[in-house]
């Protein structure tokens, strides 16, 4: 169990077992098992608590998303590249959060009007272009690497740069 958690294995884990002593139950739990079940049991006890390893947890929540050396902190709102603090308005701010959290694929112009705007539907406005554009002047331009991507006909992409294979 110890070995399979430590190499970042989270498949859920019951041991069920003869040996019920509450410090053998401790240490399966400690080492890495989600449940413990003892014989005797009921049937219906160990359906119900294999029925609960498969319901979805709750997954831990992400603090800072990184890009190459842009850094997002979620939690005290602050975007930092190279080290250096970055003002962000609130939608750029959720501009560049949808981008990273995508980082690596085209996010659509609609993906976008819906994670950052809410709109279910095509203003017809400029929006997305506009605070594209001011967030790439923020997090580009002052910088060698760029790493927000217009992908012509498809949306945009933010990414680390492509190493030279030449």
């Amino acid at each position: 169990m110890r070995a399979l958690r430590a190499a970042g294995r989270a498949t859920p884990a019951l041991f069920l077992t003869a040996v019920g002593g509450v410090d053998d139950r401790v240490e399966g739990l400690e080492a890495g098992a989600d449940d413990y079940l003892t014989k005797p049991f009921a049937f219906s006890e160990l359906l119900a608590r294999v029925h609960a390893l498969g319901r979805p947890q709750a997954v831990e929540q992400v603090k800072t998303l990184r890009v190459h050396d842009l850094e997002l902190d979620l939690l005290a709102r602050q975007a930092r590249r190279g080290g250096v603090a970055i003002e962000l308005l609130p939608k750029e701010f959720l501009l560049l959060e949808a981008l990273m959290r995508s980082a690596g694929r085209v996010v659509t112009r609609t993906m976008l009007l819906e994670r950052v705007w809410d709109f279910h539907f095509d203003p017809g406005t400029s929006v997305v272009e506009t605070h594209v554009s001011r967030l790439r002047a923020k997090i580009d331009k002052p910088f060698d690497v760029p790493l927000l991507h217009t992908v012509k006909g498809a949306g945009y992409a933010l990414h680390a740069p492509i190493p030279d294979r030449g």
